[in-house]
C-alpha cells in the first residue's frame, strides 16, 4: 500500500521559511518522479515544483527564485524549501508520486498539510 505523508507546515510571517517534507512508503521511491501541489481556497491545486529520478527539476513561475525542490532516495523523501514566503503563498500543500521516472502525473497523493502565511 502506498502511502505519502508531509510533514513541516504551519504559519509563518511574509519574508519566512518552511521546509515542507513528504516521506513514501509501500513503493520504491526512486523509481518515480514526485512534485508538489498546493491549492488555495476557491482556486484549482496547481502545480508548485516537480523532480524526476534524473533530478530534472521544474517550478511555477510565482516560486520561482525562492522556492527550492530535492529528494533524498535514500530516506524515500522529497522537500520543498520555500524561502521569502509571501501571504499568497498560503495554501494547503500536497506531494504526489508520479507513474514513471518522468512523469509527475500519477495516482497517489498525501494528506496535505496547511501552511499560511500572515502577520
Amino acid at each position: 500500500q502506498v502511502q505519502l505523508v508531509e510533514s513541516g507546515g504551519g504559519l509563518v510571517q511574509p519574508g519566512g521559511s518552511l521546509r515542507l517534507s513528504c516521506v513514501v512508503s509501500g513503493s520504491i521511491f526512486s523509481f518515480y518522479a514526485m512534485g508538489w501541489y498546493r491549492q488555495a481556497p476557491g482556486k484549482q491545486r496547481e502545480l508548485v515544483a516537480g523532480i524526476t529520478t534524473g533530478g530534472s527539476i521544474n517550478y511555477a513561475d510565482s516560486v520561482k527564485g525562492r522556492f527550492t525542490i530535492s529528494r533524498d532516495n535514500a530516506k524515500n523523501t522529497v522537500y520543498l524549501q520555500m524561502n521569502s514566503l509571501k501571504p499568497e503563498d498560503t495554501a494547503v500543500y500536497y506531494c504526489r508520486r508520479g507513474k514513471s521516472g518522468s512523469n509527475l502525473d500519477g495516482y497517489y497523493w498525501g494528506q496535505g498539510i496547511q501552511v499560511t502565511v500572515s502577520s
